[in-house]
């Protein structure tokens, strides 16, 4: 019996969203603990209504509870003020289920979906009253592992963690519970029980592979124990029908960022962006049919409640019979009961048709991501859409009678220039002029830009950053060119906290102690700009002797030892240096041809 229950109660009157720790919300699983044989807590390191967004927590949470004998119960970064109340009180980091203490499970899953995330990893491990370094964790304590995008390049977090699973998890993860429980009654020393589980398919322990250096240079990751694989390669689910998959997922007590049900249409995209990291660990492409869409939908909706359910995938108008899909959807969704969104639409007249059927003449705004506003720009990247699609289909968009258009774009893409980024004012500025008069009133221009962030296994992994002061150069060139535009919103993300993400995209071991002297200094929630400090960043960099620049600006040649080298998403390296050639080659042919 966790006796601390009674004095949690009496905190939640004294935080600011008590939902936030009470659990017992509906769907949510209770087990004993004593009957079952292995017990995780997956830790979601940011707060409750972002974390109860994440489908991968979704189907995880459905797949390991799905077995008798395994239990998954769910803990988020407590906010600001339910931290001071537990440290006030000398209280431990808790569950939502049983409200039990981390350290009574077996395993602490965090999801790695976003570098700024580490502070908070960190974070909750002090809260939950475990030693930070995996090395100072006995057979006593959890074992710490981790998954999702960032564990592609885990480097920065490897001194923390005892294992990473790289790749899908669904099917593996109650897998190596159940490998877990048994082992607990036979293995007496954590090593051996780590050998044991790094046979297990995408499992990755850090600590059976050691980063050489020479003059400050990574130059090998050399492997300790023999039983360990030389390269650990990702599992994934080849068959999505027969995966698990959630259709009564827990139904958060308050609005989570994206508080409806989710279908996965498909996994995996064949356009091949050269930046987009997404679009290469989750290949191969595999698709859900039609009929088991249709299925989960009817039984997601009957289990949740929800009004509405989004199609989910990277770009979800790729996927076979897409419009066949979207009638069939209508027929089992009921009309006007319950609302159907595709939240990946290509730029594309097709698109624009689909999303009007979709919305039944209920228009609010279009979102699509052109990345870059000059066609040669975008042949660099891969996003193979001309200036004629883009305006074909906006004015089918406008004739439809949508009024209100989301634009994505990026700047510090390799290759780009000022002209690039001034193209992406014209653009805009000729969007405006063009359907003005075409559409029934007034349109409205929301534009995002976000900041190239280079990421590993990506065809632009050997890309250093654009330079901080550039990146602040450009933001401005944009900022004061909309601020003379009318009818246009632009909004930009933080450059200070790019840089910082670039830092982790690319980091090896050595940024532990910077991550850990930041912890000490008070970072945490770093994704959210009202927490993020850069000053106590540069602060927690100079105390552990390494500097940022090194991270973010270093271009990679081919030959280099990458730190996420011994991690294999099942892309051919040689596969990423043809297409960075092709990249950065047609550039050249470019400028040559001027």
């Amino acid at each position: 019996m966790f006796s601390e229950e009674v004095v949690i109660n009496d905190l939640l009157s004294r935080v600011q969203k008590p939902a936030r720790y009470l659990g017992n919300e509906w769907n949510s699983c209770l087990k004993d603990h004593s009957s079952v044989s292995a017990k995780m807590v997956f830790a979601f390191p940011d707060l409750y209504e972002v974390g109860m967004s994440n489908q991968g927590l979704k189907i995880l949470y459905h797949s390991v509870n799905l077995h008798d004998d395994l239990l998954m119960e769910r803990v988020f970064a407590p906010a600001s003020d339910m931290e001071n109340l537990l440290r006030e009180n000398k209280l431990p980091l808790f569950a939502l289920e049983s409200k039990k203490p981390l350290s009574v499970f077996d395993v602490i899953g965090f999801s790695l979906q976003y570098e700024l995330s580490y502070t908070n990893v960190l974070n909750m491990l002090d809260l939950a009253g475990l030693p930070l370094y995996s090395d100072n964790r006995s057979m006593d304590y959890p074992l710490v592992i981790g998954g999702g995008p960032c564990a592609y390049n885990p480097e920065p977090l490897a001194p923390f963690f005892d294992l990473f699973i790289l790749g899908e998890a669904e099917e593996i993860l109650p897998e190596l519970l159940s490998e877990l429980g048994r082992l607990k009654k036979t293995v007496s020393s954590k090593k051996d029980l780590l050998l044991q589980l790094s046979t297990c398919k995408g499992v990755y322990v850090p600590s059976f592979y050691q980063p050489l250096y020479k003059q400050g240079m990574l130059t090998e990751i050399k492997k300790l124990e023999t039983q360990a694989p030389d390269a650990v390669k990702k599992c994934f689910i080849a068959l999505l029908d027969e995966a698990p998959y959630p259709t009564s997922p827990v139904v958060p007590y308050i609005q989570a960022v994206h508080d409806r049900a989710v279908v996965e249409l498909f996994r995996g995209c064949a356009r091949g962006c050269r930046f987009c990291q997404a679009g290469y660990i989750f290949r191969p492409v595999r698709k859900r049919s039609m009929d088991r869409i249709l299925q989960l939908s009817e039984s997601l909706i009957q289990g949740t409640g929800y009004d509405e359910i989004s199609l989910s995938s990277l770009s979800s108008t790729d996927y076979p019979s897409i419009d066949e899909l979207v009638k069939e959807m209508d027929k089992v969704l009921s009309p006007g009961r319950v609302k159907c969104s595709l939240p990946s639409l290509r730029l594309d007249s097709y698109s624009v048709e689909l999303a009007d059927t979709l919305h039944h003449g209920k228009r609010s705004s279009l979102t699509f991501a052109p990345e870059a506003a000059t066609e040669r720009l975008r042949k660099v990247i891969r996003k193979n859409i001309s200036e004629e699609e883009i305006f074909s289909a906006l004015g089918d968009a406008v004739d439809a009678g949508w009024q209100g258009f989301k634009l994505y774009f990026m700047i510090g893409l390799p290759t780009e220039t000022n002209d690039d980024v001034e193209a992406i004012l014209t653009l805009c500025q000729k969007i405006r002029h063009s359907f003005k008069r075409r559409a029934r009133g007034s349109i409205a221009i929301s534009v995002s830009v976000s900041t190239f962030i280079p990421k590993a296994h990506t065809p632009f992994q050997w890309e250093p950053q654009l330079e901080l002061s550039i990146v602040k150069e450009r933001q401005e060139i944009l900022r004061s060119g909309f601020n003379n535009m009318r009818g246009v919103d632009y909004s930009w993300h933080d450059s200070q906290a790019s840089y910082l993400e670039a830092v982790f995209a690319r980091g090896d071991r050595r940024l532990s102690l910077a991550l850990e002297k930041a912890v000490q200094a008070g970072c945490r929630f770093d994704g959210w700009s009202e927490h993020f400090s850069f000053q106590r960043w540069q602060q927690a960099f100079n105390q552990a002797n390494l500097k940022m620049e090194d991270y973010a600006y270093r271009r990679f040649e081919y030959q280099d030892c990458l730190p996420w080298d011994h991690l294999d998403c099942l892309t051919e390296k040689e596969v990423f240096i043809e297409e960075h050639k092709k990249a950065i080659g047609h550039n050249r042919d470019q400028e040559s041809n001027k």
